[in-house]
């Protein structure tokens, strides 16, 4: 092993409490993401493979998308395929939670082993630069004379752009089980309907649409955050009289069948990488806020969400 290698795992294993152990130098890692490319889990998987190596605890990673289903074909190929590999990982995060409530698939999180939380991020709605909309009023205005006339763009059955929406119908007197809502296997995809005017208004994390804010190719008129997001002009929901705030999180489970030393070590790599230079730069660039959450407290903190996303799917009349 490198010198310089060995010192960086080293420092990472200190700052995380534990003694380096000899399999993290090697380790070749296989990450699935759960999503098609240009999404916010392909980011977030690949961002976290560059902090592994970064950190030192990480020799190689690999990738595979498997996208649908909100994640739940992703997560079948994990659970069947990975079982017992103390050296996989898999993205997910609240939108897969709503496509297991909406979608009942064979498989579910509780088949999987829970290692962390990462990160937080509102969701941002956008409209393609010609639209005839320019703020959200007036597509609640559209939505109330007929709900099927606007069409919202977003990630699968049940993300967070899409309970949203039905939250924003709900809000606005309207039926939302009547909303249009058209979702996509990636973020690229949405991405490109958004701009190609195949929808008449998209949301998602303000990391996926940033550069297109920037250059005035998508216009952004909502974040789903209590307070404004710092150093962005983005009025909330809230500012503008309709009562919804709602978070996206994502984090990373490993496969089921593993050791509580392949847990704990997985766990403390996570820990380390987060510590890294790599994932810093990548909190910044993406508009990310650390919220790295491990153990029993992950654990609880799933159970909760799936109870709390439920709920206000029932509410909203999505199920």
């Amino acid at each position: 092993m490198r010198r310089d290698t060995f010192l960086k795992a080293l420092a990472a294993s200190v700052a995380v409490g534990s003694l380096p152990q000899p399999s993290w130098a090697s380790a070749n890692l296989k990450m699935m993401i759960p999503a098609n490319p240009g999404g916010g889990w392909d980011t977030t998987g690949r961002a976290l493979g560059k902090a592994l190596q970064d950190a030192g605890v990480a020799s190689a990673v690999t990738y595979e998308n498997k996208g649908g289903a909100a994640g739940a074909l992703g997560l079948a190929q994990f659970v069947n395929a990975s079982k017992g590999d103390g050296n996989a990982l898999m993205v997910m995060g609240a939108v897969m939670l709503g496509g297991i409530i909406t979608g009942k698939p064979p498989v579910t999180l509780s088949q999987a082993t829970p290692i962390a939380r990462l990160t937080s991020e509102y969701n941002v709605f956008v409209l393609p630069a010609d639209s005839p909309f320019k703020t959200m009023k007036d597509v609640v205005e559209a939505m109330k004379k007929d709900p099927g006339s606007v069409k919202w763009g977003g990630g699968s059955r049940g993300a967070t752009e899409h309970i949203a929406a039905a939250m924003i119908a709900r809000e606005a007197g309207v039926d939302a089980a009547k909303i249009n809502y058209v979702p996509f296997r990636g973020g690229g995809e949405a991405v490109a309907a958004i701009l190609g005017g195949n929808v008449s208004i998209g949301g998602s994390g303000y990391s996926e649409f940033a550069s297109y804010i920037e250059s005035g190719k998508m216009r952004a008129i909502a974040v789903t955050s209590g307070t404004r997001l710092k150093g962005l002009n983005i009025p909330t929901l809230k500012e503008m009289g309709i009562n919804v705030e709602i978070g996206n999180w994502r984090g990373v489970y490993a496969p089921p069948g593993i050791t509580p030393q392949q847990r704990k070590a997985l766990t403390d790599m996570v820990v380390a990488a987060m510590k890294s230079k790599a994932w810093a730069e990548s909190l910044e660039k993406n508009g990310w806020t650390p919220a790295v959450l491990t153990g029993p407290a992950f654990d609880e903190f799933v159970e909760r969400e799936f109870a709390t996303l439920r709920m206000i799917m029932v509410k909203s009349g999505m199920i």
